[in-house]
């Protein structure tokens, strides 16, 4: 009877898995067959992270570009390399000497360290983004500093001065969300411009700036619209201070913001620290300075400087989690010069993402998968629903865990993912990356299914005949079947 019984069971949990592995192979395979999806792309992928059996899948070795998604390679990364509590620092050194009489023969060194939080607003209350600079003005009076002969040099060259990395197109240089990576980071590398509008086809006003960029010439084509949200786009290119803008933005609006990149956060930030100094009353008699620009004329000699103060950055896992659940590129970007600094001792892309299959290489099978940056903001980044998966199970069996799944947007909950499945099957089950990008939609990640089990998923889709809402709406679908497993 014993036997029976145990032969029935296995009979049973056979029986349910197949149906289960079934309906969700059907539920990819009728997704594949919408009209909307005919010409599309598509790789997809879920597999049993306990067992590792393969429980449904379409095209998984099909490399493409997956967008945001990518960003998982850099934030794990950057977990399990450089550690949680690891946090990046600025670092303030004085040149010369003090006088009796409070007067500094030298000069002012920064020395950034490639964080992102300094300024950011994602870190700060609003208002409070330059509170960092009163800090470093008292840290210079304390030190008995009431005048500088010299300068304020902002240092960011154990970085990259490259801007961005390659293969990101002219349409994103110049928006925030193409603010390039740099040694020294500075209100997230971003530039408000205020307009105001008036009636529709009008042309629109610039009234300001934050922050006040010295020379930048803005060419203002953006018109008032009848139509609702943010339609314009901001162009230039890195270090440039040449920016135009096109497209449109509602009308009548009194204060309507719209997010740029900063040119130059290297020389801004010297421009940011000499103006708040000369406000507290310390004067800068040669004014503010880029070292990238000067290189020729100082030396960053800084065991010979004094050092004045050490700003400490954010910590790497809670700049991970913003990373994910905002899906900031900058950030992603910066983990990889953080990543490389940490390694090879000077910031940079290429040699970030060498790191990135160093530190998976084992698990992860890195053939046919190609990548350009940290942010999935580069259209030649090739990536399939495999390499997805073998990430997310890599990561399932290591330490950092934990503290990376928590870093994901929760289905229904958090994040980009907030509006994703929302009372649905898939509410508060599904823990994941999202990517878009014009014609490119992805999503990576984790599911607690109904019955217990742990799924690793991934689905990209590009060149898809619909809008990406319609898209979505498609996915919740699969998703939901997933939970149900």
């Amino acid at each position: 009877m014993k036997i029976i019984r145990s032969f029935l069971i296995t009979v049973v949990i056979f029986f349910q898995f197949v149906v289960c592995q079934n309906s969700i192979q059907k539920e990819i395979d009728a997704f594949s067959k919408i009209e909307a999806l005919k010409n599309a792309s598509i790789s997809f992928l879920v597999i049993d992270l306990e067992t590792s059996l393969t429980i449904a899948e379409l095209n998984p070795k099909t490399s493409l570009p997956a967008a945001s998604s990518a960003k998982l390679f850099s934030t794990s990364t950057a977990l399990k390399v450089l550690g949680s509590d690891f946090h990046p620092s600025t670092t303030i050194y004085f040149e010369g000497t003090i006088s009796k009489d409070s007067i500094l023969d030298g000069n002012i060194w920064v020395k950034g360290g490639g964080d992102p939080s300094l300024g950011s607003v994602y870190f700060n209350e609003k208002g409070e983004e330059r509170d960092f600079l009163e800090n470093w003005v008292n840290e210079v009076k304390k030190n008995g500093i009431k005048q500088i002969k010299g300068c304020v040099i902002v240092d960011g060259s154990e970085y990259s001065h490259l801007g961005v990395p390659d293969g990101w197109t002219w349409s994103d240089m110049g928006n925030y969300y193409g603010a390039g990576p740099s040694g020294v980071v500075l209100y997230d590398n971003m530039l408000k411009y205020h307009f105001q509008t008036g009636t529709p086809g009008d042309k629109t006003t610039l009234v300001s700036i934050f922050p006040k960029v010295d020379n930048l010439n803005f060419n203002n084509q953006i018109v008032a619209s009848s139509k609702r949200g943010d339609n314009a786009y901001i162009y230039g290119a890195p270090y440039s201070y040449q920016r135009f803008g096109i497209g449109e933005l509602p009308s009548n609006r009194k204060d309507f913001i719209v997010k740029g990149s900063i040119p130059d956060p290297e020389i801004q930030l010297a421009i940011e620290l000499k103006n708040k100094l000369e406000m507290e009353g310390v004067k800068v008699e040669k004014g503010a300075k880029s070292y990238r620009l000067e290189q020729s004329n100082f030396i960053n000699n800084y065991a010979s400087f004094t050092k004045l103060l050490s700003h400490p950055g954010k910590t790497i896992s809670e700049i991970v989690t913003l990373t994910n659940q905002k899906s900031i590129n900058l950030f992603a970007e910066q983990l990889l010069y953080l990543l490389s600094k940490n390694d090879q001792n000077i910031g940079s892309t290429t040699k970030g993402l060498e790191i990135i299959q160093n530190c998976w290489g084992k698990e992860v099978d890195f053939s046919s998968m190609y990548l350009t940056d940290g942010s999935g903001l580069s259209r030649s980044n090739a990536i399939s629903a495999s390499h997805f998966c073998d990430l997310l199970s890599s990561i399932y069996k290591s330490n950092i865990f934990m503290d990376f799944e928590n870093s994901l947007p929760l289905a229904g909950c958090t994040g980009t993912l907030k509006n994703v499945c929302k009372n649905q099957l898939g509410h508060g089950r599904i823990r994941a990356k999202s990517g878009s990008l014009t014609r490119v939609k992805s999503y990576a990640g984790y599911v607690d299914s109904k019955s217990g089990k742990k799924l690793a998923f991934s689905i990209i889709v590009n060149n898809f005949n619909c809008t990406s809402f319609q898209l979505v709406k498609h996915m919740e679908v699969l998703f939901n079947q997933l939970s149900e497993y």
